[in-house]
């Protein structure tokens, strides 16, 4: 039986600082990137997390709509994470438009080959996205989210989330304003 990966893309926020939904960025075009850098990085299925704005997403890519995207980030992770059925989920954000599969890749890579099933791109020391969590995190991970926190808290407390540096793959620069 082989592993599965799934890519969870969080979408569905109202991008207040930066003026509209970050879906609808460069005309869609985070969107289709971040698609993109999923499957061709390795994801298995691809789910974009809506809520703000409602779009067709790119194959092959599906979306679900996060009923409660208004309550912050913990919606959109939580409606993510529940509609993927996969042996790991690697969490990406629409709004970091220069990370490619190459990130992906990596830090699939390292989740797969640590003892934790846990990784997370960092870019010069700074901790970004992709994060890749094995489903055995997620139970703990879901009861714990809350509010516009997505997983950090659950992986600032642990000591083997594995640090994958991307920095001379991307920026991974998350872009808040336009």
């Amino acid at each position: 039986m082989s592993t599965t990966v799934a890519g969870v893309l969080l979408a569905a926020g109202a991008g207040s600082r930066f003026g509209m939904p970050k879906v609808l960025a460069a005309e869609g075009q985070w969107l289709t990137t971040a698609v993109g850098a999923l499957h061709d990085g390795g994801c298995d299925d691809v789910v974009v997390v809506l809520g703000a704005a409602l779009v067709e997403v790119p194959p092959p890519a599906r979306s679900v709509f996060a009923e409660a995207w208004a309550d912050g980030l913990s919606a959109s992770l939580r409606a993510g994470l529940s509609a993927v059925d996969a042996d790991y989920a690697v969490v990406h954000t629409v709004d970091t438009p220069d990370v490619g599969p190459e990130v992906v890749r990596r830090v699939v890579a390292a989740a797969l080959s640590s003892t934790s099933g846990l990784a997370r791109a960092r870019y010069e020391g700074r901790p970004g996205h992709p994060v890749v969590i094995a489903r055995a995190h997620w139970p703990d991970l879901l009861g714990r989210l809350r509010g516009d926190e997505g997983a950090r808290p659950y992986l600032a407390g642990r000591d083997d989330v594995v640090a994958v540096e991307c920095a001379d793959l991307a920026s991974g620069r998350d872009i808040d304003v336009s």
